[in-house]
């Protein structure tokens, strides 16, 4: 049985030929920080547009506090 390559979009081609040049154990782990500090700053950037639009306070994060978001199995 065969199954089909997913396809890739183009970000996703270029993570790869970035990862196919490096040779040491010490590339990987810094070019997998330097991809994780990028989207930590994505992440930093939308919630302070969040914060600053009034979406998010500390009223709301409080609340979260004693939120309680889990699915219940039976």
């Amino acid at each position: 049985m065969t199954t089909a390559a997913p396809h890739l979009n183009e970000a996703q081609k270029s993570i790869l030929r970035a990862f196919s040049c490096v040779n040491t154990k010490e590339m990987e782990v810094k070019l997998q920080e330097y991809i994780s500090r990028f989207f930590q700053s994505q992440v930093d950037a939308e919630m302070d547009k969040l914060w600053e639009s009034g979406k998010w306070n500390e009223e709301f994060l409080d609340g979260l506090k004693n939120a309680h978001y889990r699915t219940e199995y039976k």
